[in-house]
């Protein structure tokens, strides 16, 4: 029960204007991921930045199991294998960003797609975590089970030879 595994990795590409561009990024993200994504909507119009509200300005792939944590390897890859302290937060989750997708290894440059970057966001979970999320008899996660920051660092440290800036 208390072993520590990758309960979904989600990669975001933020656009800021549907149309082409969209496109082109929603075609990036199923290349990379080998699913289809979905499409973010903006939640407030903004009038400075020409968006509005319920426009598509992104698109997000969430991925589980043994494919997340194959792609999260790559993209740990891509980063060349080190993350920032500062970059996990109090309940085991982490974030990084990928300036371009074409460091991602198996991706290669086409003039036509251009250069993406995305964030990565994982969360790690232990087993029995369903009870914060299940429709009956919902509860909290009591302390001594939930996953620390300490504990999430060591974890992708060990598991995938990170090194901790």
């Amino acid at each position: 029960m208390r072993e520590i595994k990758i309960e979904k990795v989600v990669l975001n590409i933020g656009v800021g204007e549907g149309g082409d561009r969209l496109a082109t990024a929603e075609r990036v993200l199923q290349e990379i991921a080998g699913q289809k994504p979905t499409r973010t909507l903006a939640k407030k119009t903004i009038r400075d930045w020409g968006i509005k509200r319920g426009a598509p300005i992104g698109c997000k792939v969430t991925l589980r199991g043994r494919r997340a944590e194959e792609l999260l390897d790559k993209l740990l890859e891509a980063v060349g294998r080190k993350l920032k302290k500062n970059s996990f937060n109090g309940h085991g989750n982490f974030s990084f960003g990928v300036k371009e997708h074409i460091d991602i290894p198996g991706c290669k440059y086409d003039p036509r797609v251009g250069m993406w970057g995305m964030d990565v966001s994982v969360s790690l979970a232990r087993a029995g975590y369903r009870i914060k999320y299940r429709r009956r008899a919902r509860k909290k996660i009591p302390r001594s089970h939930a996953i620390t920051r300490d504990e999430a660092m060591e974890f992708i440290k060990n598991k995938f030879g990170v090194e901790l800036v």
